[in-house]
């Protein structure tokens, strides 16, 4: 009796947040990997719209995102990116961030008082 094995397996996909696609270009170049086409745009109301134009199902999927001027979009845009992509089922999901934001949140202010600590370290 034959086992069966699963040959659909996806393995690495790349994804680029528009912060700085050209980043996402080149590590994809240097993979040899080349981004996943997504549509991803702002709604007349400011909120943001992301899709895959590809199944993520299964894969290891690695976000890379440059967050400049506007600092709470991109992160925003980031955050929805990853729900998309649970919601996608992708089996791992990494989020590549040249500059972090709100580092600088995580220190202790005053004396006496509990550090308070960001969502990066609970989760």
């Amino acid at each position: 009796m034959g086992s069966i094995v699963a040959e659909n397996r996806k393995s690495l996909m790349l994804f680029s947040g528009r912060g700085f696609p050209e980043l996402a270009d080149e590590i994809g170049a240097a993979l040899g990997v080349a981004p996943t086409p997504t549509d991803a745009y702002d709604f007349a109301n400011g909120e943001i719209f992301v899709r895959y134009k590809e199944s993520v199902r299964g894969s290891d999927a690695f976000v890379v995102q440059s967050i400049g001027q506007g600092v709470n979009k991109w992160v925003m845009e980031t955050l929805i990116m990853v729900d998309a992509l649970k919601r996608g089922s992708a089996k791992r999901i990494t989020v590549v961030l040249p500059f972090y934001p709100y580092s600088r949140q995580d220190k202790k202010h005053r004396g006496g008082s509990r550090s308070r600590r960001g969502w990066w370290r609970i989760c």
